[in-house]
């Protein structure tokens, strides 16, 4: 089998996904982004932005999901 330099490209498309959240949940991303726009002194996102992000953290610093999914790659 030849080795590439470059192995597969992720898909780095944006995929739009649309979700209901409850409202106290919305009130905290709204809070929340006043809170990151104070802490960085740059203008508050909008709550949307915000949920990728935080999915993307909670993910990574997931051990049990980090741990399967790992455990996964090397059995495929």
């Amino acid at each position: 089998m030849t080795k590439l330099k470059l192995s597969a490209i992720p898909d780095d498309k944006p995929v739009k996904v649309t979700v209901e959240l409850p409202a106290d949940t919305h009130r905290d991303l709204l809070a929340y982004a006043e809170v990151l726009a104070r802490e960085t002194g740059q203008v508050a996102p909008e709550p949307a932005k915000l949920i990728a992000p935080m999915l993307q953290r909670f993910m990574a610093t997931d051990r049990a999901f980090s741990r399967l999914r790992k455990s996964r790659q090397l059995s495929a």
